[in-house]
Formats: structure tokens, sequence, C-alpha cells
């Protein structure tokens, strides 16, 4: 127990939420004027003109959603967006971000599509004075605005990336600079990898393990060798790409794409991004690509100097991306790691 801190029940601390209209996905962007707030993890799911609809606050609020467990501090007035929206006010004793932050922290488990708003009640929240928590605000803010600036600069880096291929290679579907032009399935291979059972994953194994979705976890075996695209051709990611660099194995989920002609593997997984290959997907419940939905795609080709100095381009980019990477991820554990220090119970504060 830390000094001068109580501990109330989760419902101890809210007030009771007005009944909220809401608005269908259908209706989504359907004006400017009012934000849309809903379950899903963007934090604006899109605007409507209707303010018969707006839902207006007082004071910062928390939204929880009841299928998806993603929090949001919402501090403006909004509209509420489909079914699983749960609006958390906090009384007079309880800051809204500092509630934000413990339920981050405390990480609700999944129950998959079921609701979750039953396992917040069993929650007994600490909480200290108002100056307390405002202190512990202040530090948490700032240690995630540091994140958000690292994930700012990896997507300006990207940007980048992107826009140099476009400089060098021009649209890849209009292909005005005249590149040599033929079908991906003539100038790469393309093999879905295979089954693997679901208990051969594992944190603690070694090599990479792809699935539809990128990388599904670790296994203890490799099928591949080497630098490779890899488009995922089932899940909620279909027509994805991702890079493959040593060995790592590849599900049938995931398809691997081998050059049969001289070509720059990076360059490649750039081509392949620009394509938007989940259009070319069929299916509506479970979207599904298969190789013969790939192989006719149109691939330019242009000179393999060309490829290479763009590729070296790209490594200089990763090599400042990497550096990112690893002071983020620094970041993000000195953040896991006060949040601990506040929120659990069992550790004293000095």
């Amino acid at each position: 127990m830390k000094e001068e801190w109580t501990y109330k029940s989760f419902e101890e601390c809210l007030l009771k939420a007005a009944m909220a209209k809401q608005v269908q996905t259908s209706d989504y962007n359907s004006g400017s004027q009012y934000p849309i707030i809903s379950q899903e993890d963007k934090m604006i799911s899109g605007y409507c003109d209707d303010a018969s609809l707006l839902y207006h606050i007082d004071t910062p609020i928390v939204i929880f959603g009841d299928h998806t467990r993603v929090l949001k501090y919402v501090d403006f007035d909004f509209v509420v967006g489909a079914d699983g929206v749960k609006i958390l006010i906090p009384k007079d004793f309880l800051k809204a971000k500092y509630l934000f932050y413990y339920l981050r922290w405390y990480n609700v488990p999944s129950l998959g599509y079921s609701r979750h708003y039953k396992l917040l009640k069993e929650i007994t929240l600490p909480i200290p004075p108002l100056s307390v928590q405002q202190s512990i605000v202040s530090e948490l803010d700032m240690l995630s605005g540091l994140i958000a600036k690292h994930e700012e600069q990896l997507k300006a880096y990207d940007e980048l990336a992107q826009s140099i291929f476009y400089d060098m290679f021009g649209d890849p579907v209009e292909n005005e600079k005249g590149w040599e032009v033929k079908k991906l399935g003539e100038v790469c291979e393309l093999k879905a990898g295979k089954a693997i059972k679901a208990d051969e994953l594992s944190n603690e194994n070694i090599y990479p393990c792809f699935g539809g979705n990128g990388i599904r976890g670790f296994i203890n075996r490799y099928s591949h060798e080497g630098e490779y695209p890899i488009i995922g051709r089932q899940g909620a990611l279909c027509g994805n790409v991702n890079f493959a660099k040593g060995k790592f194995y590849a599900t049938e989920h995931a398809v691997v794409v081998s050059p049969l002609c001289e070509m720059n593997a990076m360059w490649l997984f750039y081509s392949l991004i620009q394509l938007d290959l989940g259009q070319y997907a069929h299916g509506v419940a479970q979207p599904g690509l298969s190789v013969k939905d790939l192989e006719p795609i149109n691939m330019l080709l242009p000179p393999l100097p060309l490829q290479t100095l763009f590729a070296e381009k790209i490594e200089a980019i990763e090599r400042q991306k990497e550096r990112i990477r690893q002071s983020m991820a620094e970041v993000k554990t000195l953040f896991d790691s006060r949040m601990d220090y506040y929120f659990n119970s069992d550790t004293p504060l000095l």
C-alpha cells in the first residue's frame, strides 16, 4: 500500500454516462464537422454533420472498446460510432489521463470478440492525491511524446523511401518512364509456404515464421535462407508485403517471391509495395490471394544498376531507422517500467 493512496473499485470511480446516440458505420464520413469516436484503433473514425448526435463532455473522459479493448483519451465533444463504445467519466478525485494510463498498464486480457467491460468491473484502482496523479501523468506524457516523435521519424523515413522510388522509377502502373514490362510470374517464382502446427511457435525459438499478416511468431526450423519479399495471401492484411532476411519459415498463408532473373531483392520488395496487391484479393468474409492471382500482374523491369543504386539508398535509410527503433525501444522499456513503478500495488514509492 502506498502512503496517502486510496483504493476503490472500478465503478466507484465513475459517474454514470448519459445514453449516447450512435452513428452507423455506413454513415461515417457523411460530413466534416463532428469527429466520430469508435472502438477501432484509429483515434477518429470519420466525421458527420448531424449536431443531434453530438456527445458533449465537460471534462476529459476515457473511451474503452468493449470488443476491442482499445483505449482513447478524449478531451473534445464527439459522435459515438456504432456499437461497443464504453464512455468512462471519472469522478472528481480521479484524472481521466491517469485512468487512461492505468488501464494501459493493466492490459485487460482478451476474450476474443466477446465483451470486456465485465473485466474492468473486477479492477481495484489505486488512487493517489490529485497532485500526485498530475505528476505521474506529466512524466508518462513526456515518455509517450518521445515514443510518438520516434514513430513520426520512422514514418518520415518511410515516406522518403517511397519518394525516392517514384523519383527514380516513376509510377509502376503508369510507367511514364517507359521501362520494360513483364508479368510477375515471368520474372519471379511465386511459392506458398507450408503449414505448421500452432504449438511449434514460441518466442524462445530462433527463426521468424511468416504468415498472412507478417511475422506470426518464431520456430526452430527454417524453409528459406536469403533476402526475399513475402506476400501475405490470407488474413486481415491480405496483400501486404514483408521483407525477409536470413533464415526464416513461410507458412501456407505467405507467398515467397524469388527472382528468376537478375534483380535486386530490396528493389523488388519496394516495387511490390507500390502495386497495392490487396486489390487482387477475392472473397469478402476472408479475402485471399492465390499464386495464380499474382502471376499475371505487370511488373516494371528497369536496369539492374539502377535497382542496385536504389537499394543502396534504402539501406542508408534503414540504418537510420534502426537507430531510431533502438532508441524507441529504450524509451518504451522505461515507459513500461515507470507505469509498473506507479501502478503495481506491491511496488513502494521511494
